[in-house]
């Protein structure tokens, strides 16, 4: 096992491991950072800088995916239906420049990161910059009809102003350990969730329900089509798609999540799981026998380029509670 999965194994064990104990006095000198670093928006030292439209940021506390992408996307379709005008903006995580720019659909992940593009394939407008502040700005000069900018990921990038703060929790994983990075999975201390808007878990699909509280709220995620990467037009459906000799691979933050969604669509599927953000080469989908290769949307961006028939993409939907966009909706008319 690599180093790096050995860390985040410790993180969500059941028992300390020595990783966790070796990491801890690392973790004591992070978490003081980020509170000195907090107190130092707080008082006025460091500043953060509102843009002409309101911010709604969908992050979370863990290092690691909760759905935020895919959550931030059916809330701006849940605004949008509602007669919003939203847009994104984004690091644009694992890009290789850091300048501000717009994305478009048929952009190099190497260029724009590999979630943007997703944003993107919504049709709605999406700018991309380590600096948020610059990536909303760009934003809002490219789409004059931008009412509400919806940020995916970014709850600490604390530059950006905001008006609602959503986190995103994976139901399953939670917060590992408890524990702050490196010697755990958290970028800040839950004490952080007081704070924010509304906390939304991620659960299975089963499990999903109103809750009736606007502020703990859930979000599944439901298979839309299965589509085929050599030939978009050419979509399957999840129910009846069962492909023979399948792979399933993911280069997710927790990638056995969609391999547990992929076995209860009744697809049985050898599995290989590869690192968050994963660039991926020829080499690796060169899988032994295989019929057929299952990913992610997010990992079918950074495969397209060496797909063939056998390659295919789980499309999702998220679905949320109209409580949490009616939270959001009283906010954004309050400011």
């Amino acid at each position: 096992m690599a180093s790096a999965d050995r860390v985040t194994a410790a993180w969500y064990a059941r028992r300390p491991s020595p990783v966790t104990f070796a990491l801890a006095p690392l973790a004591g000198v992070y978490a003081a950072a980020i509170a000195a670093r907090r107190a130092l928006y707080r008082r006025g030292v460091l500043r953060s800088t509102r843009v002409r439209a309101p911010v709604v940021v969908v992050g979370n506390l863990t290092a690691g995916g909760s759905g935020k992408t895919p959550l931030a996307i059916a809330l701006a379709e849940a605004l949008a239906a509602r007669g919003w005008h939203p847009g994104f903006v984004s690091r644009g995580y694992g890009r290789r420049s850091r300048d501000a720019r717009l994305v478009d659909v048929g952009d190099d992940p190497d260029v724009s990161g590999d979630e943007p593009l997703l944003l993107a394939a919504t049709g709605r407008a999406v700018a991309v910059a380590r600096d948020r502040v610059a990536a909303a700005s760009l934003l809002l000069e490219a789409d004059a009809a931008c009412d509400v900018v919806i940020a995916d990921d970014g709850l600490q990038h604390y530059a950006l102003a905001r008006d609602v703060e959503i986190a995103a929790v994976d139901g399953e994983r939670a917060f590992g350990n408890g524990r702050m990075l490196p010697a755990g999975p958290l970028r800040e201390p839950l004490s952080r969730l007081d704070d924010v808007d509304a906390v939304v878990r991620l659960v299975p699909r089963d499990a999903w329900r109103e809750t009736g509280d606007a502020m703990e709220t859930l979000m599944a995620h439901e298979p839309v089509r299965w589509r085929n990467l050599a030939v978009p037009s050419r979509t399957e459906d999840p129910s009846a798609f069962r492909p023979a000799r399948a792979w399933a691979i993911a280069g997710t933050a927790n990638p056995q999540r969609f391999f547990d969604l992929v076995a209860a669509l009744g697809i049985d599927a050898r599995t290989r799981a590869f690192p968050d953000h994963h660039r991926y080469t020829s080499a690796d989908l060169a899988l032994p026998d295989a019929g057929a290769i299952l990913m992610t949307a997010k990992d079918a961006v950074k495969c397209t380029r060496h797909a063939d028939a056998r390659f295919w993409a789980l499309d999702i939907r998220t679905r949320v509670d109209p409580a949490l966009v009616d939270r959001i909706e009283e906010i954004l008319g309050r400011k």
